[in-house]
């Protein structure tokens, strides 16, 4: 065997040379593919999402009633909205105030209970999960239902409240209390901006709990100069979240006012206005109008939130 022999790589292996003659051949990237898995998003997207969008939109100029071909009206449906129609803004001031009392005081509660569980040691588990439950009922009938029970006229609420001399005759049939009973309804459902909060407080360094510590900061003190910077992304978050979705509140309101917003429009939320003009009156130019109003102020008010976080939410390691 020559010393040439000796060299020779062996059959299929890399050519030791560089020639590149057994180089292993990788295939050319394909950005096909990646399109044709995205193909079902898209067209989701596309089809129920955006076109439905647009025709809204279109509708919005339109009187349309499903039954006659839509009749282009321009901007009168917005007109009569803010003008010719009290209970559009008996509408908008009732969800107004919901949104107002619920979305803070659902927040609040939420991150007091996530701090005392973040500081439990023993059944914290269990804990975590009783408080989460009442979210996992979600704003279905059921709920709905059971609370119309609790607070309707000779229900537990109204037993309770009797028996210290303050009978409302049912909570849900006085315009001043009906409001607040879909308001501790939201309030009462916490868990899961709380479960959010309480991954937050654990992502929070105890290097800075010890130097506050050593400063001689009470608790109050630590907690609005150490808890809150470093939740401030985290009540961004819940805020933006909780706010869209008591705009959007819908089945609670429908339920417990039985589709009629009453007492006295005291429980009209916009969504069960919307519901009542396009899917009762069959108004749905009128529908289309209103629901792109409601859009574009859920969109104001979430850039009004992003647009004034630069300050007061503050991010580990920027500098400021």
């Amino acid at each position: 065997m020559t010393t040439e022999t000796l060299r020779r790589p062996p059959p299929g292996s890399a050519d030791p040379a560089g020639s590149g003659r057994n180089r292993p051949r990788y295939r050319r990237h394909r950005p096909g593919i990646a399109y044709l898995f995205l193909s079902p998003w898209v067209l989701g997207a596309l089809l129920l999402t955006l076109g439905p969008m647009l025709a809204s939109l279109y509708l919005s100029f339109t009187d349309y009633d499903l039954f006659t071909t839509p009749n282009w009206v321009g901007l009168e449906n917005y007109r009569k909205l803010f003008t010719d129609d009290p209970r559009f803004l008996a509408s908008a001031k009732v969800t107004a105030t919901y949104v107002l009392i619920s979305v803070p005081l659902k927040l609040a509660a939420a991150l007091a209970v996530a701090m005392l569980l973040n500081n439990a040691r023993r059944g914290q588990g269990f804990y975590r999960s009783a408080f989460y439950a009442p979210s996992l009922l979600g704003t279905g009938v059921a709920i709905a239902l059971a609370w119309r029970a609790l607070f309707t006229d000779d229900g537990v609420v109204d037993s309770l409240t009797g028996q210290v001399g303050w009978d409302t005759g049912g909570w849900i049939n006085e315009p001043d209390y009906a409001i607040y009973v879909l308001i501790i309804l939201a309030i009462w459902q916490f868990g899961a901006p709380m479960v959010i909060f309480l991954a937050g407080l654990k992502q929070v360094p105890q290097e800075l709990y010890d130097a506050a510590a050593v400063d001689g900061s009470g608790r109050w003190r630590t907690f609005r100069s150490v808890t809150l910077p470093m939740l401030s992304p985290i009540i961004l978050f819940n805020l933006v979240l909780e706010t869209i979705h008591a705009f959007q509140a819908f089945t609670p309101a429908f339920i417990v006012s039985g589709g009629r917003g009453g007492p006295s429009n005291s429980t009209l939320f916009y969504t069960l206005y919307l519901y009542e003009r396009g899917f009762s009156q069959f108004r749905m130019g009128y529908a289309s109008a209103m629901a792109w109003i409601l859009l574009l102020t859920v969109a104001a008010i979430t850039a009004l939130f992003f647009g004034t976080s630069r300050r007061w939410v503050f991010y580990a390691g920027e500098n400021k």
